[in-house]
């Protein structure tokens, strides 16, 4: 069956080649502004089965017809006297008959009017189409949709150990990775960039500006330099200082004269620029040479002293804070945060189409090792099972209504005849078995009862 919403009515052919209407009984606006759906539509099989209803329907009235021929020629042959078997043949045939037109007035009661004639309690379906819905979606509510009929369910399914040997097998683990994969691209190729980076740049810039650095850089440089990690920054700066200084000797010494008074002599002014630019590329080599050197201790305690104040000394802290914060507002911090949204959206894409990356072979060698876990750890099943029976019990409670409305409002949205018609063309054969059964039936009973009769009366 399919169903049609909103303005899109679909038509299909009845079958006699009368299209499908919208809706009668139920095709107007329900309660509460809920417009339901138009009737499902009537297929080539449907077709095929009325065809087969058609067939066994001429066949029960030609024995309503061979029973009423019957009848009449054994009452006229009762009247004639040909002999006492015209009495018993005569009352059979009249009990068929009886039985064949009430089961043919019952089964024609629930699609339609017999003979068109306003008797109550009949056209059953077309009329109390939607108050079968609603007592459909109620029964279903009630027995289907209730918390302890889900949980003892899913219990007896073991969803846990089916599911964890379906993921065991690397085929299937295979499986998984790529349709996660596939799903995760598209999910970055519907997002925009923008809205990602200014969602990303707002929750970053948000986040520092809420936490306090200065303390856990404290901390941090309080470990360094406790575990002599910056003694390698520092004979690092100590080298390029050297370096630097050798060959930019001319500089430094023109700098230093630069300074000088301008009532001393020239080659005075030299004299200490040279005598200058040597103490200060002798001090430079030795802290390069001295790992002992004074000025390295003089670094370590005012790296020591600066770790305890970012940590303790308040106005230290306040001025950490008042840097990041201008930091933070710097256009070229915001779009360093904004830009790493692009640079992680291209590392995970990447990492998602190809097949042997480190996150799609992680993410395979997880589920397999999941689901025999899920196989063996009886306590991983129970918890895995209870959150599948607590989600479910809790769809179920929470939106029994809306799924059991969705069986009356489709019901409700059906039109009347079509309705009547396809489910005529689905059970009317069987239907039509009662007719002959009837007609049996009540030959045999009034077979019978005219036995009986004629027994206790002759």
């Amino acid at each position: 069956m399919s169903d049609t919403r909103g303005q899109d009515v679909r038509r299909s052919d009845g079958g006699d080649g009368s299209p499908v209407k919208p809706s009668g009984g139920g095709g107007a606006a329900r309660e509460g502004g809920r417009i339901p759906l138009v009737a499902f539509s009537y297929t080539a099989a449907d077709a095929e089965r009325q065809r087969g209803v058609r067939r066994m329907k001429t066949f029960a009235t030609g024995l309503l017809i061979a029973v009423a021929v019957v009848y009449v020629l054994a009452t006229w042959a009762e009247k004639a006297g040909l002999g006492a078997w015209a009495g018993y043949v005569a009352a059979a045939a009249e009990a068929g008959m009886v039985g064949a037109l009430a089961d043919w007035f019952a089964v024609t009661a629930l699609f339609r009017r017999p003979l068109g004639l306003p008797i109550p309690h009949t056209a059953i379906i077309p009329t109390k189409k939607d108050q079968l819905g609603a007592t459909l979606g109620s029964f279903v509510g009630e027995n289907f949709l209730s918390a302890d009929v889900v949980r003892g369910r899913l219990h007896a399914l073991g969803i846990a150990g089916r599911l964890g040997a379906w993921l065991a097998e690397p085929a299937h683990a295979d499986r998984v990775t790529g349709e996660l994969a596939t799903a995760l691209r598209g999910a970055l190729t519907v997002l925009r960039d923008s809205d990602v980076q200014a969602v990303v740049g707002e929750a970053i810039t948000r986040r520092a500006e809420a936490a306090e650095v200065a303390p856990g850089i404290g901390k941090t440089l309080e470990r360094i330099v406790a575990d002599g990690a910056h003694h390698r920054a520092v004979d690092l700066v100590c080298a390029r200082a050297h370096d630097w200084l050798v060959f930019h000797a001319d500089s430094v010494m023109d700098a230093v004269q630069g300074g000088a008074p301008g009532w001393t002599p020239r080659f005075v002014d030299r004299r200490v620029g040279e005598r200058v630019y040597k103490e200060l590329l002798r001090f430079v080599t030795e802290m390069r040479d001295m790992p002992a050197h004074p000025a390295r201790g003089a670094i370590d305690r005012f790296l020591t002293d600066f770790a305890a104040d970012l940590q303790a000394d308040t106005d230290t802290r306040a001025r950490v804070e008042r840097l990041k914060g201008e930091l933070l507002a710097r256009p070229e911090i915001q779009d360093i945060i904004a830009s790493a949204w692009s640079s992680v959206r291209g590392l995970i894409i990447a990492a998602a189409e190809d097949d042997h990356s480190q996150l799609r072979l992680r993410a395979r060698a997880s589920l397999i090792s999941l689901g025999g876990r899920l196989v063996t750890d009886a306590r991983l099943q129970a918890k895995v099972e209870g959150w599948a029976e607590d989600a479910a019990s809790y769809v179920v409670t929470t939106y029994r209504n809306e799924i059991t409305s969705l069986i009356s409002d489709t019901v409700a949205g059906w039109d009347a005849n079509q309705t009547s018609k396809k489910i005529e063309a689905n059970i009317g054969r069987d239907l039509q078995f009662i007719r002959i059964n009837g007609t049996v039936v009540g030959a045999l009973a009034g077979l019978a009862i005219y036995t009986v009769s004629h027994a206790l009366g002759g």
